[in-house]
């Protein structure tokens, strides 16, 4: 069976990290591909932007 593990931080270390510990967990022969994406959005009321990264890793269960 084919499964998604999915993440979505603020920070880019904070994925980073997350993604490396599940991966640590999962048979290398299991992974099946990694998606990656990255969102930046104006924030409103300050003159900064808000940023999400986020990534599907697909694997076989």
């Amino acid at each position: 069976m084919i499964q998604v593990k999915l993440f979505d931080r603020e920070h880019e270390k904070d994925l980073e990290k997350e993604m490396n510990h599940f991966l640590k967990g999962l048979d290398e022969k299991k992974l099946l591909d990694i998606k990656y994406n990255v969102a930046a959005m104006p924030e409103e009321e300050e003159e900064e932007q808000i940023y999400c990264f986020s990534a599907m890793i697909i694997y076989r269960a």
